[in-house]
């Protein structure tokens, strides 16, 4: 593993590192390709943030997972299409 020296203090440095531990997935970009290639921009939201709540408050990724779909399923569902779509109001 390669570091990179930014000039950051040595508190600031633990403290991003505390942060993407916590906070695996920073940007839609960082899903796991099965969750960007099914569901819709909304729904990718929704797990990203259901994830790292879960994994920063449980510590489990199997849990957190279990977490992130169950929010998206609460408000999407899978059609005859076989696509997700927002379940309707």
């Amino acid at each position: 593993m390669s570091c990179i020296n930014l000039g950051l203090s040595r508190q600031y440095t633990l403290h991003l590192l505390i942060l993407i531990e916590i906070m695996p997935y920073q940007k839609i970009e960082d899903l796991p390709d099965s969750v960007k290639e099914n569901l819709p921009k909304h729904a990718q939201e929704i797990f990203r943030a259901a994830f790292n709540n879960a994994q920063e408050q449980y510590g489990e990724e199997e849990r957190a997972f279990r977490v992130a779909w169950s929010a998206v399923k609460r408000d999407y569902e899978k059609g005859d299409d076989g696509h997700w779509h927002k379940k309707p109001e």
